[in-house]
């Protein structure tokens, strides 16, 4: 009984944080159901790594090319909501893909929009708690290169809910 009553147990998705190196902005995409700005994510995919999936998410979701980098820069949870009018709770790994090239076409051209923001001004954008403090991150120069260490992915390991 306990079970019927409890929370759903936490799924997991993988995100990519697409950097501009040169710059230091970050790309943002508009979600195809509402419209707000979030990062290109999705679930896990057999015979891939978690980073290698936030990699291919970010190709169908904003046309990105470029370096993934396999160190997890953070996570942050929300509640994704269900077509049955339930949310579950789901945590997102993300991970930073330094951007070498934006495709004009890809497989999801037509049903999203994608644009360039300071990390301060993405934070602002995007609706959650944890991704929020996880932008704000990287403009308090938190670096993200290769070489993260598991102090940073620590720091930004935030929860939050948005509803």
């Amino acid at each position: 009984m306990s079970l019927l009553l409890g929370r759903r147990p936490v799924s997991m998705q993988v995100a990519a944080l697409c950097l501009d190196g040169d710059t230091g902005k970050v790309l943002l995409i508009t979600s195809r159901g509402t419209g707000r700005w979030v990062i290109p994510k999705g679930w896990p995919m057999a015979g891939r790594t978690l980073a290698r999936a936030a990699e291919q998410e970010a190709w169908e979701e904003a046309g990105v090319r470029g370096q993934i980098n396999h160190a997890e820069l953070g996570r942050y949870s929300y509640d994704k909501d269900q077509d049955s009018g339930f949310s579950v709770p789901v945590e997102v790994r993300v991970f930073v893909l330094n951007v070498s090239s934006l495709a004009e076409t890809f497989p999801e051209d037509d049903q999203r929009n994608r644009q360039w923001f300071s990390p301060v001004e993405a934070a602002q954008r995007v609706r959650e708690p944890g991704l929020k403090q996880i932008l704000l991150g990287l403009s308090r120069g938190q670096s993200p290169d290769a070489n993260i260490t598991s102090a940073t992915v620590n720091r930004h390991r935030v929860s939050g809910s948005t509803a």
